[in-house]
């Protein structure tokens, strides 16, 4: 994979309970660069799931440099309908402003895909906007786009 040499420091570990504020705040930074607010109680509930270890509930992964967190993945396993095996689908992905081009988010991408090969698990897949230009100069690098545009139900 081309791209950044990450730092000789960055270290790429499971979201633990002491993580809470940390995370908190790398998550509300993913938040506002999609211009969403959530209340606290979703940032629990969410903090709660990707501890909760349970089948079908979110997994996460934290980058530190210095042990200090500057990126957070999260993930999780579900059935296809034309696969065997579970896919998974990489919903959140963040790094600091200030680490971006350093390999953080490679790092993290490249530790969802472990994660999903010792599942079993081979597709690993995820969406981004069209004008997010510098994390598609990333994705471009470690993944393959698709030709499916996303729609949803109004809301």
């Amino acid at each position: 994979m081309a791209g950044p040499a990450k730092p000789a420091s960055l270290s790429i570990r499971p979201i633990e309970g002491a993580d809470r504020a940390e995370w908190g705040r790398l998550w509300q930074g993913y938040l506002e660069f999609y211009k969403t607010e959530l209340p606290e109680e979703i940032y629990d509930l969410a903090f709660e799931r990707l501890l909760s270890g349970k089948d079908g509930e979110f997994r996460g992964f934290i980058s530190l440099v210095e042990d200090r967190p500057v990126g957070l993945v999260h993930y999780l396993f579900h059935r296809h309908g034309w696969k065997r095996e579970q896919v998974c689908y990489l919903q959140d992905l963040y790094a600091d402003p200030e680490v971006r081009g350093m390999g953080v988010g490679a790092a993290l991408i490249t530790a969802v895909y472990a994660a999903a090969d010792e599942a079993g698990a081979p597709t690993v897949y995820w969406n981004t906007q069209q004008d997010n230009l510098t994390a598609r100069k990333l994705y471009d690098q470690i993944g393959v786009q698709t030709d499916f545009i996303k729609y949803q139900r109004p809301v």
